[in-house]
């Protein structure tokens, strides 16, 4: 059996999930509801075609051509190029006074409508046409049969003359079992919220990539975000790259026995103001002495008061933005799903990968990732899932990845995390306040090394314009995590 032809979509995560594109020849149908992004979807599909050097045609069936005209003009499509047939019914195409029965009996052929396609795709020859409102030709039909005979027709004849069909149904108006059955391949587009998926229901001469897949509807057109495939197995401890990275501060390091290791996850847990941030912020620093690239990700402030604040306790992340040792994206809008979140992580790494230079990733916080979510009608363990993804992906390129976790406990009983997400962690590092002799201080200590020892006493954490600066481990103290330390006589 021969392999079929795919013909590109426009979409480069389209093409992924349809194993390469389009089967070239097949009619394909796209579902959704209004403003699901049919229309712009069905535009990439015949701008391709024309980079392609291809004959395309539009048919549009609801919208006024010039209408989809001056849209596409908005978002910086070029249509000079694309034909177009006009059979909207604001279109001087239909008279008023004709008779809408287009299906004379056993003369398909001869109704107007499909007469006036039918001469038109004779005339182009085109390889690819977009058929946007197909559902409007039901209301014209007497029966929902003589519908079915008419698009047969209308598929048959784009076969017979090679062309590779893309057909529009909105979703809502009037059942369309029977498209979904005439056609090769069947798109589905949903929105919930600012949650946008699209799922291959039906691809007949080909494999798909099954689920559902995030799509974003911006300035730059339909983007497709597959759901990234991992390997089946997340690597043991003891495959881990052994590479350390140096926190650039001794005492940090002896408490983790050399470093955090590439390829892991560490969560820096701790109430707030404690120095969470800035302790993650160190381990970038020194990554950056050593010529390594890292990518910090955002959630809780944006970029130019994280930069004043580093520069403000000997952080230069001025100067590692110069140097290309360093990335940041600040996210704000909730127009960021989950998955379209990870895309733009792996697209910075495989940017990168050739030579292998992205060491460290860090995401501040996930206290408010996980809020930044939920407030979104996102489950919370999907959510959760979604950071366990993400920590495998990353462990599986050997990037250190680090997270901010914030407590809601200055002092009292001992909490680890508040959403339950500590079983993520490969290292866990806890930064404590504590009240001695009326003094409000800091702690920091190790509570969890998965790849290598680790040391098991608290030392005083301080912040200062020079840097941190840790101190020699708490050695008459007792009873350190509950906030309220006794000294031992």
């Amino acid at each position: 059996m021969s392999k079929q032809k795919k013909i590109a979509t426009g979409i480069e995560g389209l093409d992924t999930i349809l194993h390469g594109g389009f089967t070239k020849k097949d009619a394909y149908l796209v579902r959704g509801g209004a403003g699901s992004g049919k229309t712009t979807l069905g535009l990439h599909f015949l701008c391709q075609g024309v980079e392609q050097g291809e004959g395309v045609l539009l048919i549009t069936l609801s919208e006024p051509a010039d209408k989809i005209k001056r849209n596409a003009l908005r978002r910086g499509y070029d249509l000079q190029e694309v034909n177009f047939l006009d059979l909207s019914p604001s279109s001087n195409f239909i008279d008023k006074s004709e008779d809408y029965n287009i299906f004379p009996s056993n003369q398909v052929e001869q109704a107007p409508l499909f007469a006036k396609i039918t001469q038109r795709i004779k005339e182009l020859r085109p390889k690819r046409v977009f058929l946007d409102g197909i559902n409007q030709l039901r209301f014209l039909a007497p029966d929902d049969y003589q519908f079915r005979k008419m698009i047969q027709s209308l598929l048959k004849l784009l076969s017979d003359y090679e062309v590779t069909p893309l057909l529009v149904s909105e979703v809502g108006s009037l059942p369309d079992d029977d498209l979904q059955f005439l056609c090769d391949g069947v798109i589905n587009l949903s929105q919930q919220d600012d949650s946008r998926k699209i799922r291959i229901s039906k691809n007949r001469a080909s494999g798909f990539r099954k689920g559902k897949h995030a799509y974003r509807l911006s300035e730059k057109g339909f983007s497709v975000y597959p759901i990234i495939k991992l390997n089946e197995r997340t690597k043991a401890p003891a495959e881990l790259n052994v590479e350390q990275v140096s926190s650039g501060i001794k005492e940090i390091d002896s408490l983790l026995h050399g470093g955090i290791e590439r390829g892991v996850n560490t969560i820096i847990t701790g109430p707030t103001g404690c120095g969470k941030t800035s302790l993650g912020l160190t381990f970038i620093k020194e990554a950056a002495r050593q010529q390594k690239k890292s990518l910090i990700y955002l959630f809780e402030e944006n970029k130019n008061t994280l930069i004043s604040r580093a520069k403000s306790i000997n952080i230069p992340m001025d100067n590692m933005l110069n140097d290309d040792r360093l990335q940041i994206y600040s996210y704000e809008q909730l127009d960021l799903t989950p998955e379209i979140f990870m895309h733009q992580i792996k697209e910075k790494i495989e940017s990168n990968k050739i030579n292998n230079e992205i060491t460290m990733v860090m995401i501040d916080s996930i206290t408010s990732f996980i809020t930044f979510y939920s407030d979104n009608n996102l489950n919370k363990t999907d959510i959760i899932k979604f950071l366990h993804k993400l920590r495998n992906y990353l462990t599986q390129n050997d990037i250190a990845l680090i997270m901010t976790n914030e407590i809601p406990n200055i002092t009292g009983d001992l909490q680890i995390t508040d959403d339950k997400i500590s079983f993520l962690a490969d290292n866990v590092i806890l930064l404590r306040y504590l009240e001695i002799n009326g003094q409000l201080k800091k702690a920091i200590g190790v509570l969890k090394k998965r790849t290598s020892g680790f040391e098991n006493r608290l030392r005083e954490f301080k912040i200062t314009n020079k840097g941190i600066k840790v101190g020699e481990p708490y050695e008459k103290l007792r009873g350190i995590l509950t906030g309220n330390p006794d000294f031992i006589d």
